[in-house]
């Protein structure tokens, strides 16, 4: 067997997804040196480009951009990439109970009763968050009652039609990748206060789904990448990471690093699966425990054309039937092509999960067919990435809290554990869950390590070989 390789550095970081890749930039900027162990053959971690056969890019993994997220924002500026808008022209539909509607602006045409629900139930909600502190949800004057009952319950007491419990479902869905029975109260309205208001998570114009990135999201991770080069480490799993209180060894398959600070800047539930000498405190293996991942399989079917702009609809579709329950229109700028994009999330998600990917790709299309025609049972191709079964990710989009957890557990999501320091979306208090909370938590992580005096280690980073 060959001996491993060996590196020494200041810092190093665990991940090369866009947290990682921003403690990296910091602290680079900073003067120290870092080296990035990245588990798969790429960047960009819960970000993926997919070429389509005109050579146009659509994102298999995360994509969106809002107005407000104001890091990712400037990360986009300064690395020379464009945004363009997600297609938004149109009549929107909205499917409920086997009824098929179409509607322009943001609210769909339900019952009055229904509209009136959700919004009494959105203002309540809306309110509530409010009064979560983004950098302590545990510390919320109504913490332990919020955080002891689900999303589920609390829509069961105080809302009156099936109708609003089914437009909340949705929401727990598209924007969680749960179900309400899944999510903590509190986590919810930590995260609707996190992302500015109920309104901006699920909104297209003006929220966060309204801009893409020209050429792919993941060029925002691949372009940070290459300014800092060989400090990235590709095929490099760690599996084992020993503080001995002077230094750090991080120990893969054919690598052993050693550095003063390590930032672990991946999924806490994969955080969970590393072996720590000495072992982690419990409370911090236990919320690794107590945050699973969010379940979604990303669908997208390819035709010659986006024939539905045609017939006058934006390709955007919300149904309760599902089992595809949010639909866009996802066609790359400059393609030949036409490309609808569909969810299956939550439940659907584990329940088609055990499928094929024809039987999966048939029930994808039978959906669309449904929403725009016969036409979209027949895609030229189709393209789907289910995160659940991704080695190094898990489960998509982010970490997510049960009940109980933010008020027995929470208060150290961020707590370094001696050289040890976290990062990852789910750490961030801003836009948590988005690409905009992984950078920022890269950076606070950074400043973390910077303000707790590095001890700079007297051999100098290797080449990468």
């Amino acid at each position: 067997m060959t001996s491993p390789r060996t590196r020494e550095c200041d810092v190093a970081i665990v991940g090369a997804g866009l947290a990682g890749l921003a403690a990296a930039r910091s602290l680079t900027a900073a003067g120290l040196s870092v080296l990035v162990l990245e588990a798969r053959d790429r960047v960009g971690g819960r970000t993926l480009n997919h070429a389509l056969s005109d050579g146009s890019v659509v994102e298999v993994g995360g994509q969106w951009v809002g107005p407000t997220q104001l890091r990712v924002n400037e990360w986009i500026r300064d690395l020379g990439l464009e945004l363009f808008e997600t297609y938004d022209e149109g009549y929107n539909q909205f499917e409920y109970r086997g009824r098929l509607s179409r509607y322009q602006g943001a609210i769909p045409r339900l019952n009055p009763l229904v509209l009136a629900d959700v919004a009494q139930a959105q203002a309540r909600l809306d309110r509530m968050a409010r009064q979560v502190p983004l950098d302590a949800p545990w510390r919320a004057r109504k913490a332990a009652e919020w955080d002891g009952q689900t999303v589920a319950t609390w829509l069961e007491r105080h809302t009156h039609t099936g109708g609003a419990r089914g437009f909340f479902e949705l929401i727990c869905e598209g924007v969680w990748a749960a179900q309400p029975a899944d999510l903590s109260l509190l986590h919810f309205l930590f995260y609707i206060h996190s992302g500015g208001g109920l309104d901006m998570l699920i909104s297209t114009d003006g929220g966060a789904q309204q801009h893409r990135i020209v050429g792919g999201s993941q060029l925002i991770a691949q372009r940070a990448a290459d300014a800092l080069g060989d400090r990235i480490l590709l095929n490099a799993p760690v599996r084992r990471i020993i503080d001995d209180g002077e230094s750090v060894a991080l120990h893969g398959d054919d690598i052993e690093v050693q550095a003063a600070r390590v930032i672990v800047a991946i999924p806490p539930t994969l955080a969970g699966r590393i072996v720590y000498q000495p072992s982690l405190p419990g409370w911090r293996d236990q919320l690794t425990q107590r945050m699973p991942q969010g379940s979604v399989i990303k669908c997208m079917a390819i035709y010659d054309e986006p024939f539905w702009r045609a017939d006058g609809f934006s390709g955007q579709v919300t149904s309760t039937d599902g089992p595809v329950k949010v639909v866009f229109d996802n066609t790359p700028p400059g393609s030949s092509s036409g490309v609808l994009l569909g969810f299956l999330e939550g439940e659907q998600a584990r329940k088609l999960g055990h499928l094929s990917l024809a039987e999966r790709r048939d029930a994808v299309t039978a959906c669309f067919a449904r929403y725009f025609g016969p036409r979209a049972a027949s895609p030229n191709d189709y393209v789907e990435r289910s995160w659940a079964e991704e080695e190094y990710t898990r489960g998509c989009y982010a970490g997510y809290f049960p009940p109980g957890v933010w008020t027995t557990l929470g208060s150290g999501l961020r707590d370094p554990c001696g050289r040890l320091h976290w990062a990852g979306t789910e750490t961030a208090d801003v836009w948590n869950g988005y690409m905009d909370g992984a950078i920022s938590s890269g950076d606070r992580a950074a400043r973390e390590v910077i303000a707790a005096g590095v001890k700079v280690l007297p051999v100098p980073v290797a080449a990468s070989a």
